[in-house]
């Protein structure tokens, strides 16, 4: 999400000292802001961005003073409006919870989520033959198989182990159902698995093992085909495509972010990290499956430092309304509304748009 934040840090902005502030209103605004390019970047030990560009756009119109507060995560800039530490944020999602408490302006843009992966032929995704085994090894489908195996050879080992018994000279040694049980236990898995090393006596166990020889051939060759279908559909398909393929999968995604309940709703495995930098990170050190964020972040870094390492994939889903957020009831609200209509109309906005947005950076 484009919300604007940073950890607390003094970056001081001043305009014409002149102020429109009423009774009541600091002559200095107080701004919150959240590292997220290119809503919010810092270069230099200068902070741009669109969401800082247009802010200082509103600011100079309006005559104000600046002086920005950078908080480490979505929920310190939230605790940092309550606790009225600061007088506004930046480019901070509408939602229901937030319009409870804070006052929103007009939107100043909307952005969906997106979907970025690890781009394969990048060298932060090799291939790995071991790694693919014991995946299939320890998936569900392993699992399910392995039951099914656990009943062929029981069943099989205890009618053998019945029969069996009674003869002197039968593959069944003990008549004790311990340990000859595990005798015929170990009959069985041979059986199911190669074939029988040794013949029943008993008529009845004979047909018994011949018939379990023909079970064993098709259980291999079905499972076989089973696992190397599983392995071979996921190197195609690289495992996510798009939003319908986030449930079940491990995804990264900022802390407090409005991602989380898109993601938890749709039942993927949601793993927040409070900066976009931790969470691009366990991207490219393959912690997670994907990350999923607001899309002109992720647009961004594809084509910056995560350029050739990650792809986007899928649609921009999601999509909600961006705003500036103040405290409830503040007589700025519908002074910054005037200023943001003015730089609509006089293209102000559409040349900061512009400049951050329809460029390929």
């Amino acid at each position: 999400m484009i919300v604007t934040c940073l950890a607390v840090g003094a970056y001081s902005q001043t305009s014409p000292s002149s102020s429109v502030s009423g009774p009541g209103e600091p002559s200095t605004i107080r701004v919150a802001a959240f590292l997220a390019p290119p809503s919010v970047m810092e270069v230099n030990g200068t902070l741009t961005g669109f969401s800082i560009d247009l802010w200082n756009a509103i600011a100079e119109q309006l005559k104000l003073q600046t002086s920005y507060q950078i908080e480490p995560d979505v929920g310190a800039l939230e605790e940092a409006m309550r606790s009225k530490s600061v007088d506004l944020s930046l480019g901070v999602f509408i939602t229901s919870a937030r319009d409870a408490v804070f006052d929103f302006s007009i939107p100043t843009m909307e952005a969906g989520l997106q979907i970025i992966v690890l781009n394969k032929g990048s060298k932060a995704h090799k291939e790995s033959p071991l790694g693919d085994m014991l995946r299939l090894m320890f998936s569900l489908t392993t699992l399910d198989w392995l039951g099914m195996a656990l009943l062929l050879v029981l069943i099989p080992a205890h009618l053998v182990w019945w029969f069996e018994r009674r003869k002197d000279d039968g593959i069944v040694s003990n008549r004790d159902y311990f340990p000859g049980i595990l005798e015929a236990v170990f009959w069985a898995m041979s059986t199911l698995t190669t074939q029988a090393e040794a013949m029943p006596r008993q008529w009845v166990g004979r047909m018994l093992s011949i018939f379990w020889m023909f079970v064993g051939v098709v259980f291999v060759a079905f499972y076989t085909a089973q696992l190397t279908t599983a392995l071979t559909v996921d190197q195609i398909s690289g495992g996510i495509d798009g939003p319908a393929d986030l449930p079940g999968k491990e995804v990264a995604t900022l802390a407090g972010s409005n991602a989380v309940e898109y993601l938890k709703e749709h039942q993927a495995q949601v793993r927040e990290f409070p900066t976009t930098d931790l969470m691009f990170a366990a991207l490219l050190d393959k912690k997670v499956d994907a990350v999923v964020s607001a899309a002109p972040m992720l647009l961004y870094y594809a084509a910056h430092d995560g350029r050739g390492r990650v792809k986007i994939v899928g649609p921009e889903f999601d999509t909600a309304p961006l705003a500036i957020m103040f405290q409830l009831d503040s007589p700025l609200r519908r002074k910054v509304d005037g200023a943001l209509v003015t730089l609509r109309q006089n293209g102000t906005y559409q040349k900061l748009y512009d400049n951050w947005f329809d460029s390929p950076w």
